[in-house]
């Protein structure tokens, strides 16, 4: 019971506030600590109780020498209450505060404040735009997601601990010597100095080699998810000790790295103990000194040993705790480069959804050039009606897809507007504009979850009969029936494996027209959809395909110009213009670039400009 109440003080998913994290580091750790300072500031009052204790034990240490010293023939009695109170703070008090701050960081902090960073950070970057993510290894912005919420939390943790202990027991010493003799305070408060200096001097230098180390990481991790991924790539060419030279390049950078980091950190473990050696011999030897001369009394000498050597101990730990904290806050910096990053691609503010029922579609002069100086989509003009259903035709880097894209509103573009039922796509909310959008690619890609969770994704509501159906007019239920995955699961439950690798290209195809069927959105894009069928299964499911395309408008992308030729009308397009426009019988006979890519495709073979564009 106790847990839980623990537990429920920090809420993990707790919606994050709108716009982009920080991108400086201290105001990207205020933007996640501010929304638990209550929590953080109980901790902070409860170390700083828990510290306080610990230093009044060793003041109760050198009052039983000097009690012990005169014992006289009633010493319990006589000293019964003071007795009692230290025992009660040692068994009672000090415990009790140990494990409140215990409860405090392990159940309250650690775990719900570590995922809740996390989970606002994945929900900020997956709004992120296509670009995004072409411009990355999907592993090292999932690592940098990761490490950065356990590292701010723990570095903001031992920033609360370490500060209250520093504080503490520096103070409460220099308190402690001044009562018993001033001269007391002198070698400690030499050494603050000397303890501060070397911390600002390695502390600075260690934060950025720690920032590099952890930029090392990432660029490792990346390159071994990478190749995991394209596994198959990998082993078609058998490029084996290829991959290997490539990660072990970077496994050497992270080498590097972490040599630099742990030169600075072994001389400054090197440095804090010499000094701290020297903290005890002389305020040790100046304690007897002081008791020889009758300035001070044994307790005195006990309290001062006992002290240094607490400080001593905590000096390390201070010093590994800052060398940590500076560690995290050069990981946190390091996926401060991805998380903070302005999204490129955003909703307009009060952005209405997007409204589609009829499916006209209109580009109005446009221009788009990922970047470039020029190419890819430059004026161009299309009007597409109500429920027609056009064929996009030409060369490779036409243009076709990007037209697709833009569509969708993959990229938002230079100039000219993209309106679909006289709504322009750059003033409505993106998702509703998808969701209202199927589309079928080339590359079908599924996700590592359930035949189920893939065909659901087109309609989470969908029934066991619409999903039946879907499948059935796919003639995916020749092979979903048969699958079984590693573990055991079958047919609808077995897992697809990562991309859908475990099903053939066809397999995948099919899943993915059964998803769209289920989706049965009121506009359709079919990139390249039968292009992973052979003849065979793309003659099964062509009556599929005209059955889903039915009363909708179509966009279909097909360099097999067989499939597109019945369309209501062809587009032909040619760095990214159009050059041609008409039915298939219209095009033949004007005898344009059409005309050349059908004969040639008749004649029994098509050139590399051919290739899906």
């Amino acid at each position: 019971m106790i847990f839980r109440m623990f537990e429920s003080l920090v809420d993990a998913f707790r919606d994050p506030e709108e716009g982009m994290p920080p991108q400086t580091v201290w105001r990207f750790y205020g933007f996640y600590l501010k929304q638990v300072w209550k929590v953080l500031l109980i901790a902070c009052v409860v170390g700083l109780a828990a510290a306080l204790v610990d230093v009044s034990l060793l003041g109760f240490l050198g009052q039983i020498v000097d009690l012990a010293r005169n014992p006289g023939r009633h010493f319990f009695q006589d000293h019964a209450l003071q007795l009692v109170g230290m025992g009660l703070i040692a068994l009672i008090l000090r415990p009790l505060l140990i494990g409140l701050h215990d409860l405090l960081i392990n159940q309250a902090i650690a775990p719900s404040l570590t995922n809740r960073i996390r989970w606002q950070n994945h929900r900020y970057v997956i709004r992120q735009s296509l670009s995004f993510f072409q411009n990355d290894f999907a592993g090292r912005i999932a690592n940098r997601i990761m490490q950065t919420g356990s590292s701010l939390r723990e570095s903001a943790v031992q920033i609360v601990d370490a500060i209250w202990y520093v504080l503490v027991y520096t103070g409460s010493a220099l308190v402690m010597f001044a009562h018993a003799d001033a001269w007391l305070m002198l070698p400690l408060l030499i050494w603050l100095a000397l303890y501060v200096a070397t911390l600002a001097w390695f502390v600075p230098r260690t934060k950025h080699r720690s920032w590099q180390a952890s930029e090392a990481r990432s660029k490792l991790m990346g390159r071994i998810v990478d190749g995991y991924s394209n596994i198959q790539t990998l082993k078609l060419f058998g490029h084996t000790r290829r991959e290997e030279a490539y990660v072990a390049e970077a496994i050497d950078g992270q080498v590097a790295a972490i040599q630099r980091m742990t030169r600075l950190t072994t001389a400054m473990d090197v440095t804090i103990n010499l000094l701290n050696g020297v903290l005890i011999v002389a305020t040790s030897g100046l304690a007897l000194w002081l008791w020889s001369r009758g300035q001070v009394t044994v307790g005195a000498i006990a309290l001062a040993t006992g002290l240094v050597i607490r400080i001593n101990n905590m000096s390390g730990w201070i010093m590994w705790v800052v060398n940590g904290i500076f560690e995290n806050i050069g990981t946190v910096q390091d996926g401060i480069q991805t998380i903070a990053q302005p999204r490129s691609v955003q909703d307009m503010p009060g952005a209405p959804p997007a409204q589609v029922s009829r499916g006209a579609i209109r580009f109005e002069d446009v221009h788009f050039h990922y970047g470039q100086r020029g190419g890819v989509i430059s004026g161009l003009d299309l009007v597409i009606r109500p429920g027609e259903k056009i064929g996009l035709v030409g060369p490779s880097g036409a243009g076709k897809s990007t037209l697709v894209n833009l569509l969708l509103r993959m990229y938002d573009l230079e100039s000219g507007r993209v309106l679909v039922d006289d709504q322009d796509v750059a003033r409505v909310q993106q998702d509703s504009l998808r969701s209202q959008i199927g589309v079928v690619t080339q590359d079908t890609s599924l996700l590592h979850r359930s035949i189920r969770d893939n065909l659901i994704y087109g309609r989470p509501e969908a029934s066991e009969a619409e999903i039946a159906e879907a499948v059935r007019k796919a003639r995916a239920d020749e092979f979903i029936p048969r699958l079984v995955d590693g573990e055991g699961r079958r047919g609808y439950e077995a897992l697809v494996g990562e991309r859908g690798v475990k099903l053939s290209g066809g397999q995948r195809q099919r899943i993915a027209i059964a998803r769209v069927l289920l989706k049965n959105a009121p506009v359709l894009i079919l990139d390249e959809a039968t292009s992973a069928l052979d003849s065979d299964a793309e003659a099964a499911i062509q009556e599929s395909l005209e059955s889903l395309m039915e009363g909708k408008t179509v966009i279909a992308i097909a360099h097999r110009l067989s499939t597109i030729a019945r369309m209501d009308r062809l587009v032909v397009m040619e760095q990214g213009r159009i050059i041609e426009s008409g039915s298939h019988a219209e095009l033949i006979d004007r005898g344009g670039l059409y005309a050349r890519l059908w004969q040639r495709q008749t004649g029994g073979f098509v050139v590399a400009e051919e290739a899906p564009g």
